[in-house]
């Protein structure tokens, strides 16, 4: 049975994917703190359990666990968001190493926010430059914890990911009202870029990489041209029809994201981020600028054809 186990797999991705592998004839099963579904299997990303034997003879691994970064960066929420990562990468590979015929694949999530950030030079994964901060920090012992797990004839997919662009979840749904009210501007300088992803070829990126049999390691998950956050608000702002596009100075992101209980780091950080493996695999992008991805979420396929119609 061509059977795939998500696990932490009921956010915007998870679903993604889910709805993806379906579609393609998968048996999915979902692996959470919250069971809803009848393919949903309780698991608190920290222990073993009867989960476990839901990975006897599965086909693919995914791994999407772990705490928002969409918060204060407090000293118990880093906490969190560091725990949450290791604690369900290391529990998975305990998990594989104790069942008798464990996946082929393992795809676990990372994040481009490894990179430095940059507004000039494009971060690849052959010559990306790899920082230290917080972030940057927690994304290296992430990737470190999940190499670590050293399992025979197991191929390991580090999927360092930016913004995924979509209509059910992700960035589009806090820009959306944002531009609405009229404060759509660039935030900070506006010259940092934006490192993004259509939802579709997200889910496509993904699967290539687990048909692609040569594809392993740490494999950026972005479209090939990164724009600059002026330019991506103002695409957005043209496409909702608003105008105004209020911009957001450095101090009054300080004031907003403390208010909403963020960081700037999500909105200030310059990541400039290319799919150098993915391309040179021979990986097809759907949607290679962002007016067209922005296009194809925001505006209904009804009106669409009425557009196509009138050119």
């Amino acid at each position: 049975m061509n059977k795939i186990i998500i696990a932490g797999g009921t956010g915007f991705l998870g679903k993604a994917l889910e709805h993806f592998y379906i579609k393609k004839g998968y048996s999915v099963v979902i692996l959470t703190r919250n069971p809803k579904q009848s393919n949903h299997v309780f698991w608190d990303g920290e222990s073993l359990g009867n989960w476990v034997e839901e990975l006897e003879n599965s086909k693919i691994l995914i791994n999407l666990a772990g705490k928002s970064v969409d918060c204060r960066y407090t000293k118990r929420n880093k906490t969190l968001i560091y725990d949450s990562r290791m604690k369900s990468t290391s529990i998975l590979g305990e998990a594989l190493a104790l069942i008798h015929h464990p996946p082929s694949i393992w795809v676990n999530a990372s994040s481009a926010t490894i990179y430095q950030h940059s507004e000039e030079n494009l971060m690849k994964e052959s010559n990306g430059i790899i920082g230290d901060d917080f972030s940057m920090n927690i994304c290296k012992s992430w990737e470190n914890t999940f190499f670590a797990n050293k399992l025979p004839e197991n191929r390991k997919i580090a999927i360092r990911t930016s913004i995924v662009l979509g209509a059910q979840g992700g960035a589009i749904l806090k820009l959306r009202p944002i531009v609405k009210m009229g404060l759509g501007g660039h935030q900070g300088n506006g010259n940092q870029k934006i490192s993004w992803i259509h939802i579709n070829d997200f889910c496509r990126a993904i699967d290539f990489i687990i048909q692609e049999t040569n594809l392993e390691g740490a494999i950026n998950i972005t479209a090939p041209n990164p724009i600059s956050n002026k330019n991506f608000m103002k695409i957005l702002r043209e496409l909702i029809n608003v105008s105004i596009g209020i911009p957001q100075p450095k101090f009054l992101l300080e004031i907003g994201t403390w208010l909403l209980r963020s960081e700037t780091e999500l909105v200030l950080k310059s990541r400039n981020v290319y799919p150098e493996k993915l391309l040179e695999a021979g990986f097809k992008f759907k949607f290679t600028d962002v007016k067209s991805a922005l296009t194809d979420i925001l505006i209904k396929k009804s009106d669409r054809m009425k557009l196509s119609y009138t050119k």
